[in-house]
């Protein structure tokens, strides 16, 4: 993710491809009956619990009346994006060298509200500050959580809390570790922090890297690497366990809330339904989006070594294994690493209100994403050539954007 890229002129709308329909699978995850077989590279994948948060959307909007506005640039190769949802309509851009910027009423602010580039890990690639997720009740306590790696290229998931005299500064030295996952090689770690619906934080593991999970740790039970975890952070410290998580008495690390991932670089939820989003990078040939309804119970396998995408990737599954398959997935000729994004939720774009918006990183292509009427997937590449894209995120406002490594951050608005 260091390669240099060409960043879109400011005032110029990337490319809108409304007639083109990019090679993929549409699965729907409408709840089937106990009986009801869905046929899956000979397996039979766990069916989606019933969910009433079905978004009701007709089509997608025509991408040529929409242009991706410049906000800022400047920035060091950004990985992430938050708001603090805290009423300052602050912006806040990760720097992978373990800086993070603030954006405030569209100027980018000189100073960091936190460098902890002394102990952050940024070399090779895949590694360095990744992810950052303010809590809940932030405006209270100033408490905020990133995940970076440290200079042995192992995982650290910190608490910070923002400075008393400063809102736009935190206390550097009010670090908190909650948890060190060591990590066997140098890529896929993941990243994404995000507070769930349901107040508990959520935290996105890679299988450990290499190629083709070595270690075989998307399928087990006894690491955290290929997984998404949740934890409590407000009942005890350094956190508890959510005693509805699946492992939480046993059979599995209790952190586990879901498992057979490759690298979940980027997930989100619904802010509107509580609907977790989930891109996995893929490894040779597809890449894939994953879901999974609000108010499901944990323990989803997505399959991941066995299956990239919905094509078989090692052995077999074992009979009667039961896996999640993606709702959408699109393969190589169309980009290389998937990056997930967001449900639009906001006000100024009506027709695009519940579109989920994500994009690729070596491609700068961006899709639409939503399940229509009959319960059915529906997909759509809508823009091409954005540049590396790295990140997406929203404000809070519910309004998208997307972070290229070179440095702008865009908007979307209408032309």
């Amino acid at each position: 993710m260091g390669e240099a890229v060409t960043s879109i002129p400011a005032g110029v709308s990337p490319t809108a491809l409304p007639q083109i329909s990019p090679s993929l699978t549409i699965i729907s995850t409408l709840a089937p009956t106990p009986e009801t077989k869905i046929p899956l590279g000979g397996i039979t994948p766990s069916a989606f619990l019933p969910t009433k948060s079905l978004v009701q959307v007709p089509t997608f909007p025509d991408p040529a009346a929409y242009t991706w506005q410049p906000v800022v640039g400047g920035l060091n190769e950004p990985v992430g994006f938050a708001n603090a949802g805290d009423g300052s309509n602050r912006l806040f851009a990760l720097e992978k060298r373990g800086v993070v910027r603030i954006i405030q009423n569209g100027v980018l602010l000189p100073d960091p509200f936190l460098d902890i580039s002394d102990h952050v890990g940024s070399r090779p690639s895949e590694q360095g500050l990744l992810g950052l997720a303010f809590h809940p009740s932030y405006h209270e306590n100033g408490y905020f959580y990133v995940d970076y790696t440290d200079t042995n290229g192992n995982t650290v998931i910190a608490r910070f809390q923002v400075s008393q005299q400063d809102a736009n500064r935190a206390d550097r030295t009010s670090e908190t570790r909650l948890m060190h996952i060591s990590q066997p090689f140098p890529n896929h770690k993941g990243g994404q922090l995000a507070f769930g619906p349901d107040g508990y934080l959520y935290i996105g593991m890679g299988d450990g890297g290499s190629e083709g999970d070595p270690q075989s740790n998307g399928q087990k039970l006894d690491t955290l690497l290929g997984k998404i975890l949740r934890i409590d952070v407000d009942s005890q410290q350094p956190y508890a366990i959510p005693p509805d998580n699946p492992f939480a008495k046993g059979g599995g690390r209790p952190e586990i809330w879901a498992y057979g991932l490759r690298n979940p670089w980027r997930f989100s939820f619904d802010r509107q339904t509580g609907d977790l989003y989930i891109a996995d990078v893929g490894q040779d040939l597809w890449e894939e989006i994953d879901f999974w309804p609000a108010k499901s119970p944990g323990g989803g396998n997505f399959g991941w070594s066995l299956m990239e995408g919905n094509h078989p990737y090692h052995d077999a599954p074992p009979p009667g294994l039961k896996l999640v398959p993606p709702v959408a997935e699109y393969n190589h000729n169309l980009g290389c690493a998937v990056i997930g994004g967001n449900v639009y939720r906001g006000s100024r774009l009506p027709a695009w209100q519940g579109i989920y918006l994500f994009g690729d990183y070596c491609s700068g292509n961006v899709w639409g994403l939503f399940r229509n009427n009959q319960g059915n997937w529906e997909q759509k590449l809508l823009f091409n050539s954005l540049g590396r894209i790295s990140s997406f995120g929203v404000d809070e406002a519910g309004e998208i954007y997307v972070v290229l490594l070179s440095g702008p951050v865009y908007r979307l608005t209408g032309q």
